[in-house]
């Protein structure tokens, strides 16, 4: 189930997940392992600290508290699932896929989604230092209340994916596409690369005010008086 965030005009909404968890079994811990079920499960402060779950399916589970530092979790699928004040650095998601997904309240430094496929995700509160989503595809994904340092969507495809009060600060938009993208509601907005990617994006005019500097700079546009 998914239910679609207010979009402004001109500009299509996101579709939020709407996650609904079963009762869940408590994991038992044991360790990760790559290609692993995970089925129905409720992580609940445990440490999966550099275990290695590549590959593996997440289905209906809830992770709370959890340490990821150094988690491998590549090509893994996260499905109709949550996690809730994870941490971590360096934690690895390249190439995963995470669909009707609520990330809430997360500490993560440099965790790696570059090729990963995010559809109706949400992302609310926390923040996350150096994320890098390059070549990854967004679609139904919503941002909202956290900070995001230096965010790298390098190459990434993003559809109807939306910024809402969270700050965004040094986002690398370089060979981008940008689609239905909403950034009307960031409490901040610092673009370091891909200014020319903002087209299929929507600002407000005190956004554009903000960037007019850099813009000016980028085009070799002298501003005197």
């Amino acid at each position: 189930m998914a239910r679609r965030a207010a979009g402004g005009t001109g500009v299509k909404g996101a579709r939020r997940p709407e996650v609904r968890l079963p009762v869940l079994e408590p994991y038992e811990g044991g360790g990760l392992e790559p290609d692993g079920d995970y089925d129905g499960l409720d992580f609940r402060e445990a440490d999966l600290a550099g275990q290695d779950g590549s590959g593996a399916r997440f289905m209906d589970c809830a992770l709370t508290g959890c340490a990821l530092d150094e988690t491998r979790l590549r090509h893994a699928r996260v499905l109709d699932s949550t996690l809730t004040a994870v941490r971590g650095v360096g934690t690895d998601l390249a190439e995963a896929t995470l669909r009707d997904v609520e990330l809430t309240d997360a500490r993560l430094g440099g965790p790696q989604l570059h090729g990963a496929v995010l559809e109706r995700v949400l992302i609310r509160g926390g923040k996350i230092d150096y994320l890098n989503l390059r070549t990854a595809r967004l679609r139904d994904v919503v941002f909202e209340g956290c900070v995001l340092v230096e965010p790298d969507f390098g190459g990434a495809r993003l559809e109807r994916v939306e910024f809402v009060d969270c700050a965004l600060k040094g986002a690398d938009l370089h060979a981008a596409t940008l689609t239905d993208v909403d950034l009307r509601g960031a409490a901040s907005l610092e673009i370091s690369r891909g200014l020319d990617r903002l087209s299929g994006a929507v600002i407000s005019t005190a956004q554009l005010l903000d960037l007019a500097p850099v813009l000016a700079a980028q085009w070799g546009i002298r501003v005197e008086g």
